[in-house]
């Protein structure tokens, strides 16, 4: 999977009509409505620049909504349960290692090596099909991390994400993935959740935002996922 910078998504903002103030007559008149003056004109989204043409291809590779299948690993019954992570990362490190060439000859030693990047799994129904999905960490250089996921469907393993990041930490919130990663901005972090989409029949960042944190420190380690 490739993987390319990230874009933010503001949603448009619309502004509704004020409210009509309803008042009642003071004493000694026979209590009807008054008028609060002129109702304010509702104000919409203005499009800007009307004449510029439509884009015809995306500015960059976001590398969301890819897959991949998994080869070489059984699955027994169907159940990821039944198969060590470790394995699965080192299937995916091996098929394409032009991908995590910066994990690569670590990987290669797991699980017996002492430095053997990979954390343990989660198990999860990101897909909602009532089995359970596989939520899998690599930790790389630079305080980044890999962040994948995996399903069988099929008769294949397949896996439906693959994000890398200056992740801060991993939250499951129902079946959304939510990524809080460190901006390049002192005192901001990035914050994603990412959701199974039936279409596109993987995870995709349904929304991406920056936030205010309060801290002032520099990240140590910006992300390079996004520009």
């Amino acid at each position: 999977m490739k993987k390319g910078p990230r874009r933010l998504r503001r949603p448009a903002l619309v502004v509704p009509a004020a409210a009509l103030l309803c008042a009642c007559a003071g004493c000694g008149d026979r209590g009807g409505l008054q008028s609060a003056g002129p109702t304010p004109t509702a104000v919409g989204p203005e499009r800007l620049w009307p004449t510029l043409p439509p884009a015809t291809r995306a500015a960059d590779d976001y590398g969301a909504g890819e897959t991949a299948v998994v080869k070489g690993v059984e699955v027994p019954g169907g159940k990821l349960r039944e198969v060590d992570p470790v394995t699965i990362v080192r299937a995916r490190v091996t098929a394409a290692p032009e991908d995590y060439e910066d994990i690569a000859e670590v990987v290669a030693g797991c699980p017996d090596s002492e430095d053997c990047p990979v954390l343990g799994g989660y198990y999860r129904d990101l897909t909602g099909d009532g089995a359970d999905d596989l939520l899998v960490a690599v930790r790389a250089p630079h305080r980044q991390a890999y962040l994948q996921a995996y399903t069988y469907r099929g008769g294949k393993l397949t896996q439906i994400m693959d994000d890398k990041d200056a992740v801060i930490n991993v939250h499951l919130a129902g079946r959304n993935i939510v990524v809080r990663a460190a901006a390049d901005l002192s005192g901001y972090e990035y914050r994603t959740s990412w959701s199974y989409d039936d279409h596109q029949k993987a995870m995709l960042p349904t929304r991406d935002e920056i936030l205010r944190t309060g801290s002032t420190r520099t990240p140590d380690a910006p992300s390079p996922s996004r520009s």
